[in-house]
C-alpha cells in the first residue's frame, strides 16, 4: 500500500505525521511511503532524513493524494483536499466528527474511509495508539512553561541573605493527562499546587505527584463512565465552584483543561473570579479552542484583563513540534500496522478499535455520533383513536397516559439510543425530556402517576385522569379521547 504525509496547512501547526524514524520501520514492513516536500521542516525534520528512510518526496499535496492509497495527517483535511484524494482511499487524523460535520460529509461524498485518531478506545490494547493522551501530555508540560515565563515571580522558595522569596502558588483545573502533567511540572519547578477535579477518585493519582487536591465536602456521589463525569448533582457542582473560587483568589497561576467530548467546554472561571485574582497572575485556558474554561479568554491572543494575563493558546503540542510529531508518529503506526499489512486493511468491521475509531466506509457514515438521527414516527389518523402512553424522561422512567384502550408499542426514537412511544392524533402529551419506555398500563378508577422517585405507576381510565410528569408536581390533563 502507498502511503502519503502531506504538509499539515492549519494555521499554527508545525507537527508532521510521520518521522523519518518511523517511515523507515514502515518501508521495511513492506509499505511504499511518500511524502509532500517540507512536510517536516516545522519539526525539525529535513527533506533528506525522509528520502534517507526510504521516503519518496512528491512536489504537491494534489500529486500526493492522487496516487495514495492510506492518508496520514494530523489535522483534519478541508474539503478540497478530500476531493483530490481517489475514491476508496483512507484517511487517518484527528477528526474530531462530532463538531465538524462537513468534513464527515465530504469523506462521504467522494467514498474515503476514515478513522480518527481521536475516537480510538481508551483500553489496554489501545494505550500505544492514544494521541489524545500523547498530545496532552505535552501540552500540560508547555502549560506550565508557558505560564511560569507570562508571570513576575520565581516558583520555588529562594531564601537569599536579602530575605526570604515564597513560593508561587499554582492551581490546576481537571486531573487528566494534560493535568496531572502540568501538576508534576510545576512541581518540580517548586511551586505549591493545588488541583481541582469532579472525580474524587482522582485524588489519589494528585497527591502521589505532591499535590493538593481540592475536596468538596459532600455526600453526594459523581458517577462516571470511561472516564469521564457521566452524572453529578447541581448542588455538589455549587460547592465545588465555592471552593475552588477560594483558591482561584489565593492563585498566581491558574491553568484549566476541562473539556467535554464533542462538545463546547465548560466554563469554569467567570469574570468576578478573574477580579479576584492578585495583579499580575496568569490565567492558561488549554480549552481555548473549544469555547475556553475561562470567561475572558481569546483564542490565539494573550490578553490582559483586570489585572491579570490570560493565555489563550489553542495549540500547545505544536509549541513542541519535534517530541509531539515523535509521539504522535508511534501512535498512528502503530495503530495503521493493527488495522492493515503491506497488501491492505483487514476491514474487521465487530472488532473494538476499529469500530470505535471508523467514522466513514464505502460512502456512508458509520460512526455513532455521526449516524443521523431519526425523527419520531407520526402516526396516521385513525377513526377511533388508540392513546398511547406518554413518557416523562426527567425521572429516567416513563410515565403511562390515561387511555381507554391499551396502547401498542411505539416505534423507536433514535434521537438519544432508547425507546420512546409514538404520539397518536389527540392523544394527551406528556414530558418528553429523554428517558425509557413506558411501562404497560392498566384499567383503574383514579389515574394518578407518582414520579417522585423516578418510576413510573400504572394507569387507571377514569373521567377526569392525572398525569404527574413533572418529577413530583402534578399537572392536570383532560382525556380527550
Amino acid at each position: 500500500m502507498k502511503l502519503a504525509v502531506p504538509k499539515e496547512t492549519n494555521d499554527n501547526e508545525s507537527r508532521v505525521a510521520l518521522t523519518p524514524g518511523i517511515v523507515k520501520s514502515l518501508v521495511e514492513a513492506g509499505f511504499e511511503c511518500n511524502v509532500e516536500k517540507g512536510a517536516g521542516l516545522n519539526s525539525y525534520f529535513d527533506d533528506k532524513d525522509y528520502s534517507d528512510a526510504g521516503a519518496t518526496m512528491i512536489d504537491t499535496a494534489t500529486a500526493l493524494y492522487a496516487d495514495a492509497d492510506v492518508v496520514l495527517k494530523i489535522n483534519a483535511p478541508n474539503a478540497e483536499e478530500i476531493k483530490s484524494m481517489k475514491s476508496g482511499s483512507v484517511l487517518i487524523s484527528f477528526m474530531f466528527a462530532a463538531t465538524t460535520p462537513d468534513v464527515v460529509d465530504a469523506c462521504v461524498a467522494n467514498e474515503i474511509s476514515s478513522f480518527s485518531m481521536d475516537a480510538i478506545p481508551r483500553i489496554s490494547k489501545a494505550q500505544s495508539m492514544d494521541a489524545l493522551s500523547s498530545q496532552s501530555n505535552l501540552a500540560g508540560y508547555k502549560s506550565v512553561i508557558l505560564a511560569a515565563n507570562s508571570l513576575g515571580k520565581v516558583f520555588p522558595l529562594l531564601m537569599t541573605a536579602a530575605g526570604t522569596l515564597k513560593p508561587s502558588r499554582v492551581v490546576i483545573m481537571g486531573a487528566g493527562v494534560a493535568g496531572l502533567q502540568a501538576l508534576a511540572t510545576a512541581k518540580r519547578l517548586g511551586a505549591i499546587v493545588e488541583v481541582s477535579d469532579i472525580r474524587p477518585e482522582v485524588k489519589e493519582q494528585i497527591e502521589s505527584l505532591g499535590g493538593k487536591f481540592i475536596e468538596v465536602d459532600s455526600d453526594d456521589e459523581v458517577e462516571t463512565e470511561g472516564g469521564y463525569v457521566k452524572e453529578v448533582s447541581a448542588e455538589y457542582l455549587k460547592k465545588q465552584a465555592e471552593a475552588v473560587a477560594l483558591r482561584v483568589a489565593e492563585a498566581d497561576i491558574v491553568i484549566t483543561t476541562a473539556l467535554i467530548p464533542g462538545r463546547k467546554a465548560p466554563m469554569l472561571i467567570s469574570e468576578d473570579m478573574v477580579k479576584s485574582m492578585r495583579f499580575g497572575s496568569v490565567i492558561l485556558d488549554m480549552a481555548v479552542a473549544s469555547g475556553g474554561n475561562c470567561e475572558l479568554s481569546e483564542i490565539n491572543q494573550t490578553v490582559i484583563k483586570h489585572g491579570v494575563t490570560i493565555i489563550g493558546e489553542s495549540n500547545l503540542p505544536a509549541l513542541l513540534p519535534l517530541n509531539a510529531s515523535e509521539l504522535y508518529a508511534k501512535n498512528i503506526s502503530t495503530l495503521l500496522k493493527y488495522l492493515a499489512d503491506k497488501d491492505g486493511f483487514k476491514w474487521e468491521m465487530d472488532e473494538e478499535i476499529t469500530k470505535g475509531s471508523l467514522i466513514t466506509h464505502k460512502g456512508e457514515k458509520v460512526h455513532p455520533t455521526v449516524l443521523p438521527k431519526k425523527e419520531e414516527a407520526v402516526p396516521e389518523p385513525a377513526k377511533e383513536p388508540a392513546p398511547t402512553a406518554d413518557t416523562d424522561q426527567d425521572g429516567g422512567e416513563a410515565a403511562p397516559a390515561p387511555v381507554k384502550e391499551p396502547a401498542e408499542k411505539a416505534d423507536t426514537d433514535q434521537s438519544n439510543g432508547e425507546s420512546q412511544p409514538e404520539k397518536p392524533a389527540q392523544a394527551p402529551e406528556g414530558d418528553q425530556s429523554g428517558g425509557e419506555e413506558a411501562e404497560p398500563e392498566k384499567p383503574a378508577e383514579t389515574p394518578e402517576d407518582d414520579q417522585s422517585n423516578g418510576e413510573a405507576e400504572p394507569e387507571k381510565p377514569a373521567e377526569t385522569p392525572e398525569d404527574d410528569q413533572s418529577g413530583g408536581e402534578e399537572t392536570k390533563r383532560e382525556d380527550q379521547n
